[in-house]
């Protein structure tokens, strides 16, 4: 039982560890095989991309100004997805409902959200950078931006989205 008082074996086993891992994690890392990865589909390798290195599109199923970056999954398949959402400052996310759980991060800015079917400004919550919100199937929500607003959210798919008022679906 004296080994145990003793830390050097474990500080020891700690830094070998991390020895051995740094080349590894050196070599997955690189730029071009980060985004060659995008979106991630689970094949078992590490995945690091910065911030930087994303791919922003526009959506067709939102209103002109939004862009999406497809970190993981087949938004059209049984699996799991993460995607980021930029959306501009004033911008207007009209009451919609999704077919699974919803689960929405603020990475960056303030996104005014909230339930409901009926866009109401006064009813939202002002989640800041760190919030979530997590949503059932089938709740109708919506939100509004005043400044450049980042979210990621992420579930299982299938994914999908479908506007209150059938008048708000840009598609249409």
């Amino acid at each position: 039982m004296k080994h145990l008082n003793n830390p050097c074996p474990m500080l020891c086993l700690t830094a070998a560890l991390l020895m051995s891992g740094s080349s590894l994690s050196a070599s997955m890392h690189g730029e071009e095989e980060a985004m060659a990865s995008l979106p991630y589909r689970g094949d078992g390798r590490h995945l690091m991309v910065t911030a930087e290195e994303l791919e922003w599109q526009s959506i067709a199923s939102m209103a002109p100004g939004a862009v999406m970056a497809l970190l993981e999954g087949d938004l059209s398949k049984a699996e799991p997805f993460t995607f980021r959402l930029k959306l501009p400052a004033g911008y207007i996310v009209a009451p919609h409902i999704h077919p699974a759980y919803e689960r929405v991060t603020v990475l960056q800015g303030t996104f005014h959200f909230a339930h409901g079917e009926e866009f109401d400004r006064d009813r939202t919550m002002a989640l800041k950078e760190g919030g979530f919100a997590i949503m059932p199937p089938g709740a109708p929500m919506f939100g509004y931006t005043e400044e450049e607003t980042i979210i990621q959210l992420h579930g299982t798919g299938p994914w999908g989205i479908e506007y209150i008022n059938p008048e708000d679906d840009p598609r249409n």
